[in-house]
């Protein structure tokens, strides 16, 4: 709510020991901008961003660990206690519900748990049809805050890489007709998109956390239909979206899409009920025993756990699903200096996001495997041989040293 916001900052320099919640923040809130802000308040954020790693250093920037499913309970068993809760929605309709636009997500169950409900009425944000708890009716609210109505706030992709089209083609080469999909963000997701686009594949489904652009361009090519979902036919399922205007117009009052709670959308027992799920997740780094970080570098957070592993797991267990995780071999530091993502161990305060025995399918530039029923030095050998070359023996010696490397005609 930007209005509040803005407000809230004015008063916070007379306050102090505030704990506010929020996350993935698209711009810098007001209250970041006062001075000294770790005497008056501390922002724990349920998933960071840019702009939360960018203040994490500040003294008054934190991550609540959490898995996303579970968020509505917190608030709902009280393990998440609130006072007040600020939330922008989109204008009150003729029965009297403001809806929730794209950040359906916990939203609800916030305002249920919270002393004080305050809502900021925001002409610009679209009206996202749900399943359930995608609005909050006027009997529940306690303040009104008539807005000054700015722009939905816009999240772009980074360019599509080289690397990353090559691991796209590899990943749409393992999608089928029918499949239901779960993709993240950024460029991977993007380039995914593309290529459904342009490919053959027809009636792919969507049940996923966050519904981004690249499902706008695989329904505008006709490749989304829904039709074969066993769970939620012919919806587009998510329970928040964040892109670009483009998304945002696609899903304002869109019978089609369906936006629920976490709850619902990443609770494993729904996802293992959809046939051919497929889910596709990007990550940091993965190590020989296949352990995998998508959300720090060392103990500095950079995103969140989010729900991949929930995902990862449901989708194995679905009926003819599968799950991938993906990365580029490499990576560039500032300095220049190129370094692998696949690593010997993951480095001390380094956050495991997938456990060694939830991955199922990993995926480079140079190839994917199935990780899936192999031993330590089977993991090892199929990881190592989608390093970059230039660093492939030096993971076999630190394999060896480990005790999970075995003689063979890989080397």
């Amino acid at each position: 709510p930007v209005s509040i916001d803005a407000e809230l900052a004015k008063r916070m320099p007379d306050l102090y020991d505030v704990h506010v919640r929020g996350g993935i923040l698209m711009r810098v809130p007001e209250i970041f901008k006062i001075d000294s802000p770790a005497k008056h308040f501390e922002w724990n954020s349920w998933h960071m961003s840019g702009i939360e790693r960018a203040y994490a250093t500040e003294g008054f920037v934190y991550y609540a660990p959490v898995r996303y499913s579970e968020l509505p309970r917190y608030y709902k068993d009280r393990n998440a206690v609130n006072d007040a809760a600020f939330v922008q929605v989109a204008p009150m309709d003729e029965n009297g519900y403001f809806n929730f636009g794209p950040a359906t997500s916990h939203l609800y169950a916030l305002c249920k748990a919270s002393k004080v409900v305050v809502v900021e009425v925001n002409k610009n944000i679209p009206r996202c049809i749900g399943g359930y708890d995608e609005a909050i009716h006027i009997s529940e609210v306690d303040m009104i805050v008539e807005g000054d109505n700015p722009p939905v706030d816009i999240l772009t992709a980074p360019p599509v890489s080289e690397t990353d089209e090559k691991i796209a083609q590899i990943i749409v080469d393992k999608i089928s007709d029918g499949d239901c999909l779960q993709l993240g963000i950024g460029s991977m997701p993007n380039a995914i998109g593309s290529l459904i686009a342009k490919s053959d594949l027809k009636d792919l489904g969507a049940h996923t956390e966050m519904l981004a652009d690249s499902f706008v361009d695989i329904y505008t090519s006709g490749k989304l239909t829904g039709a074969r979902k066993t769970v939620d036919r012919g919806r587009h399922t998510y329970s928040f979206a964040m892109g670009t205007k483009k998304l945002y117009d696609f899903l304002d009052n869109n019978p089609e899409c369906l936006t629920a709670p976490p709850e619902y959308t990443n609770d494993i027992r729904v996802i293992t009920s959809i046939d051919n799920f497929t889910s596709i997740n990007t990550i940091i780094e993965i190590d020989l025993f296949s352990q995998a970080n998508a959300e720090s570098i060392g103990p500095r957070n950079i995103s969140g756990a989010g729900g991949q592993l929930e995902f990862i797991m449901g989708a194995y267990q679905s009926r003819g699903g599968k799950s991938i995780i993906c990365c580029a071999s490499t990576y560039t530091t500032k300095n220049g200096e190129v370094k692998s993502r696949i690593v010997p161990t993951l480095s001390p305060g380094t956050i495991v996001t997938d456990i060694r025995a939830a991955v199922n399918y990993f995926v480079t530039e140079y190839g994917i495997v199935n990780l899936k029923g192999l031993s330590t030095w089977q993991r090892s050998e199929a990881v190592i041989s989608l390093a970059h070359p230039d660093f492939r023996d030096d993971l076999i010696r630190e394999a060896e040293k480990m005790n999970i490397w075995r003689q063979s005609n890989k080397r």
